[in-house]
Formats: C-alpha cells, structure tokens, sequence
C-alpha cells in the first residue's frame, strides 16, 4: 500500500450529517468529490479515495445488550461497498465500540473484511470501560489489543491471499492510546495512526507533533479535519499545508 499509495478518504454514515461528509447528501456524488479532492494530495503517489463508513457507532443509552453502541445494517454496508468498488475506492469500517469488545467487533464485520478492498478504522476516544459512558469521557485503547486487531487481520490476508489491509487507529489524544510501543506490525496490515482534533491551523499542527512523537516503527500517519468545526473562528487547512506536514500524512480524512 505504501509508498505507492495516498490515501483520501471522508468518513460518515447516511442520514447523520453531524458525523460526517458521507452523511450529507447523495453517497455517490460524496464518491465523485473524494476521488477530486485526492488528486489534490498526491504530491508524487498514486492517489486512493477512501470512504470510512461508521459501522458500530457510540450511544450514550446502553441499548438491549448494555453495550452502548449499534452496528450499522448490513445492507447499508453492501452499499456502500459496491459504491466503493464502482469508485476503484477502498472500503474502511470505523468502528466506536462503546462497552464492547474491539475485537468481537471486528470479528463480527468478517464477511466484509475477506474482501481485497476492505479494512478497518477504530475511534478508541469511544472505547469505555465500565460504568464510562460514551460523551462524557474519552476512552482508550493500547498497543497490546491494537496488536491483537492486526494480528487477527493478518490472519484473513493469509487465509484468503489478500493484498495489505489497512488497521487505521485515530487517536484525539495522547491518554487514548496508552503503551503504544507495544504495537507490533504485523505481516500483509498496515497500521496507521490518524492525528484527530478539532481547531485552527496552528492548534493542529500542535497536536500533530505530540502525536507523532515516539511513532513506533513500520505506523503511517494519518490526518483528520473537519469541514465545519475547524472553520469555526479559523479556517481549514489546505492540501498544501497538510502535506508540509513531517512526517507527511499518508491518510487525511475529512469529517
């Protein structure tokens, strides 16, 4: 996947236009306009539009099974998986787990990850432990069950002779990721790390620096901005200065 590759990807689900650009109107004109603002970032790389489709999301009521998330429907998932194959785009399944399980989580989205064209994003921010309830805390992750998520991926690109898969972790701060040199890449997945946080131009580019900071070996960086709540009494960043980034993003995302 890299170096041949930038990534260029919005994120969403249909119908909830306050979680993202692929909540807000037609999906397939979202397909088209990802595929043009990529061509703006690929400053010598091939340019791959990604659409990271929101397939557990958070809630903050604990629903039937106390989990506090929802698993987007499976026909949603087909939709868009077809829009991304139509679109030679990849396929990312976000994942906010609430209370439950990682892991399970991915586990339970297989049939989608056997395909070439798939792979998985996680929102540890949305990770909570007991009695933590989604929006009133950040939650978190580590290295050791970020592993345990590659590892198993890696058994998929193995079993069904799969090109690398991308495991995207977006990580809003430095308390959401904990023990992160115990990250272990592992063969036929690429691990990405996605620099998250809302604010003007110089605030992020703080954020970028603690992030990236002790960035173990073999993780890509990745880049997230937000149409309107970096607007809010700033701007957004332009291509060109997210490419001055250093390390460069090989994954932006718009939100």
């Amino acid at each position: 996947m890299f170096p041949r590759y930038r990534l260029v990807g919005f994120c969403g689900l249909p119908g909830a236009a306050a979680l993202g650009r692929l909540g807000t109107g037609d999906p397939g004109e979202r397909a088209v306009e990802i595929e043009k603002v990529a061509r703006s970032y690929a400053a010598g790389r091939e340019p791959l539009p990604v659409l990271e489709l929101l397939a557990v999301v958070a809630n903050s009521s604990p629903g039937p099974d106390g989990r506090y998330r929802s698993r987007t429907p499976a026909a949603t998932v087909r939709r868009f998986h077809q829009l991304a194959q139509r679109q030679k785009a990849l396929l990312l399944l976000n994942i906010q787990p609430g209370r439950a399980s990682v892991l399970d989580e991915v586990k339970a989205l297989r049939d989608w990850l056997v395909h070439p064209d798939v792979g998985i994003a996680l929102d540890p921010e949305w990770e909570m432990a007991g009695g933590q309830v989604p929006g009133d805390t950040y939650g978190r992750t580590d290295g050791h069950e970020l592993t345990r998520v590659a590892r198993y991926l890696s058994g998929l690109v193995k079993e069904h002779d799969l090109p690398e898969k991308p495991l995207v972790f977006h990580q809003v701060a430095t308390s959401v990721v904990r023990e992160q040199s115990a990250l272990e890449p592992q063969p036929g997945v690429a691990l990405i790390k996605s620099a998250d946080g809302i604010g003007s131009p110089g605030l992020k580019r703080g954020t970028w620096r603690r992030l990236v900071r002790g960035l173990p070996d073999g993780v890509h960086t990745g880049f997230k901005l937000f149409y309107e709540e970096d607007a809010k009494g700033s701007r957004l960043m332009t291509p060109k200065e997210v490419l001055r980034l250093r390390p460069r993003p090989e994954y932006v995302m718009y939100e």
